[in-house]
Order: C-alpha cells, then structure tokens, then sequence
C-alpha cells in the first residue's frame, strides 16, 4: 500500500548539528491531520550544566516564517520567524506546538494526529526542531532552546 502525502518539510540540520536530516510528513484524514516525523542524526542527550542547557529531548514545532535562511553562527533559521499561531493562543496550546521528539541513538519517529490545522493551512511554513524540550509554559516559545533542524512545508 502506498501513502501520498498532502505535504512534507525535508529536514536540515544547522551548524549546531550538521548530521541531522529528516522529514515531516502531512496527511489529511476526516477530521485533521496525520503528522509523521522520521528524522536523524539529532545529537545525544546531555544534561543542563555549567549554564548550558539541557540537550534532548527536542521542541519540535511549525514556525510563521516561509524559509529556514542561514544554517550557521550562533543562532541558526532566524528566517523561519516565531511559532505559528493563527488563533493567537497561549504556548501549549498553538496550533504548530507538537510533542517533544525523543531520539534512541539520534534517531526519533513520530506519528500523532491533529485537529488544528489542514495541510494546506500549514504549506509555505517551516518546521524547527530544536535542541532542548519545550516546557510548554513559557511565553511564546516555550525555552526549547536554539534551532538545530528546519525544512519549509511544500
């Protein structure tokens, strides 16, 4: 049997983790979407010390922004701008903050589904991964840390 998928972000890994790759993929079904993640090469996990933060497991979210830009420096896939939020809710509860991937060997797969959004609401926008896990408190972004994975929706 073979899936066809309504959308898919094809993930790159920025400086910060440059083995990562991946995808996302988005499927319509009655009633929402059917997301699946399939990504590698995230880095192991390392523990909050000496002011640095906890790596692993990973914020993973839809971001505004129609392009990841520059992969390097310092803060990487500026360009991929703030989390996507069409109904102007509190984090935790945007429609783009997904689960937290959790990787074995630095590979992680996902399968959830949603009711809040088509895949045709979302193409067009990115998709970040990022290096530390959301606490899905704090505003608007949830603390998850630095941007180590981004890939424009098509």
């Amino acid at each position: 049997m073979t899936l066809f998928y309504d959308a898919i972000a094809y993930i790159s890994g920025s400086s910060i983790a440059p083995r990562l790759r991946g995808t996302v993929k988005f499927k319509s079904q009655d009633g929402g979407t059917w997301v699946y993640a399939d990504i590698s090469g995230l880095p192991p996990f390392s523990p909050a010390a000496d002011g640095k933060p906890q790596i692993s497991p990973f914020g993973f979210h839809i971001h505004d922004g129609n392009q990841c830009g520059d992969n390097t420096g310092d803060n990487p896939f500026q360009s991929a701008g703030g989390h996507w939020n069409p109904d102007g809710q509190l984090h935790g509860n945007h429609a783009g903050d997904f689960p937290v991937l959790i990787a074995s060997h630095g590979l992680a797969k996902l399968a959830f589904f949603t009711d809040r959004f088509t895949p045709e609401d979302i193409i067009g926008h990115t998709v970040i991964i990022h290096q530390s896990p959301d606490d899905y408190r704090t505003q608007p972004s949830g603390d998850s840390g630095l941007r180590i994975g981004c890939g424009v929706i098509m």
